[in-house]
């Protein structure tokens, strides 16, 4: 195995979308042209992702748009941007949409009062028809989500929270600026279970600065207690050179080697499934019971800029600062600077400065890495191989055969239980726009 991870530990995308967005193609993109892939869906249903962008202190193990400040007075404004963002979208999907998501992202949506959140969704709900099916779920900080919060949310409709624990040991926690008890994370996780939440997950890392494997273990330990419902655990992304990162708060040095960070989630993943979990698609596990478990197994699971989730929809669309949306025709992402967002807004514009139309040949090979980081599976047809030399891509992909890392078939690839560690690396083989763009850069951060 240390051999394979000398060999594949490459800079390479985690593929919440095709095309990854640095190889978005602006040129014919416009905000109309948006709009119009948005009025041709035939479906009414979507979901919804709202970016809150505040925070109270920089975790430095953060690559996320975030603005640091400890001034509250910030929240009214900018839910009345979102609230006025989501009524342009009103108007231009005409009919009354159908919302079947809601995921609540950041930032801190827990920096926000309970009072705000509930004004927040219940103005959208208000305009909305609501499926029985639900899913919608929120980010929360174990240090500041109170009661009260997790009762107006669930009182909304929500039924999921997560929480980001990523270590327990103190030292690691001085290093990433994130420091939280273990004592706060088992009663935020024990108030959401009180109330009724169906699925608490929390979110553990490796390969953090000044992390070891003993810290790794310790924290799925401490877990062990919780016993939450779904779990990431997922690989540290380092990349300090994405602008306005706080990622330079400790030395390249400080950081495991490739060869620990994978001994962290070999060790990792061995004691989440003795204790009961089901490895999930790429970094995330689930208990059995889980909707996101019984999605896995029935191939109904989904993946797009909110992660893995068990509701599909072709017209996901994403609300304030820097958030994108996906009409799957195309893709569409806000202003990044907040002042640059309410400037739009206050001028009655969709937010919107960059986006991306997709081809025949982007729809395709979306659908190929879709269906192997959801399924560790996919296959294509004769129509489509007239599209793409798929001769070409099992080229690419005969090396990962002889390592042992999956089967090609005549039509179709699957991935094997060792090479599911290595998912990022088998999927860089079907992106076409990475292998013609070869970057003279790092746009990513290490798959290992």
């Amino acid at each position: 195995m240390q051999d394979l991870i000398a060999k594949y530990n490459v800079p390479g995308p985690r593929y919440t979308s095709y095309p990854t967005v640095p190889f978005w193609e602006d040129i014919d993109f416009s905000t109309q042209k948006w709009i119009s892939s948005l009025q041709q869906q035939d479906s009414k249903a979507l979901s919804l992702y709202i970016h809150l962008p505040f925070c109270e202190s920089l975790c430095t193990f953060c690559a996320c748009n975030k603005r640091i400040t400890k001034r509250h007075d910030v929240e009214k404004p900018y839910i009345e941007a979102v609230l006025k963002e989501w009524q342009m979208y009103l108007e231009i999907l005409d009919e009354t949409p159908v919302l079947k998501e809601i995921h609540l992202g950041g930032g801190t949506p827990t920096f926000f009062s309970a009072e705000n959140l509930e004004n927040l969704i219940k103005s959208i709900l208000d305009t909305v028809e609501v499926t029985d099916e639900i899913e919608f779920s929120f980010e929360g900080h174990p240090n500041n989500t109170s009661r009260a919060h997790l009762e107006t949310l669930y009182d909304l409709g929500f039924s999921r929270v997560s929480y980001g624990i990523q270590d327990y040991n103190p030292k690691v926690q001085i290093a990433i600026h994130r420091i939280q008890s273990f004592e706060a994370v088992e009663h935020a996780t024990n108030i959401a279970r009180e109330i009724g939440y169906k699925s608490v997950g929390h979110d553990i890392i490796f390969g953090l600065p000044m992390q070891s494997l003993e810290d790794v273990i310790n924290t799925i330990e401490k877990t062990k207690l919780l016993m939450p419902d779904r779990i990431a655990f997922y690989s540290y992304a380092h990349v300090p050179w994405t602008k306005g990162n706080g990622q330079r708060g400790y030395n390249e040095s400080d950081l495991p080697s490739p060869e620990l960070k994978r001994q962290q989630y070999e060790t990792g993943k061995k004691m989440l499934e003795e204790i009961g979990y089901i490895e999930i698609g790429m970094d995330h596990f689930a208990l059995p019971e889980d909707d996101l478990s019984k999605a896995y197994h029935t191939n109904t699971l989904h993946r797009n800029f909110m992660g893995y989730t068990t509701t599909k929809t072709q017209t996901m669309i994403g609300l304030g600062v820097s958030a994108i949306s996906d009409s799957w025709l195309a893709f569409a992402q806000n202003e990044k600077k907040l002042d640059d967002y309410y400037k739009k807004i206050n001028r009655n514009e969709l937010p919107i400065f960059r986006g991306h139309l997709l081809n025949n040949e982007d729809l395709i090979i979306r659908k190929q890495i879709l269906n192997l980081m959801c399924n560790f599976e996919t296959k294509w047809n004769k129509k489509e191989e007239a599209i793409i030399d798929f001769n070409s891509i099992i080229n690419n992909l005969s090396e990962f055969e002889a390592d042992q890392l999956l089967t090609i078939h005549q039509n179709s690839v699957e991935v094997s239980q060792k090479g599911k560690a290595f998912i990022r690396n088998i999927c860089m083989a079907f992106d076409l726009r990475l292998k013609r763009a070869q970057p003279d850069q790092q746009l990513f951060s290490m798959t290992i």
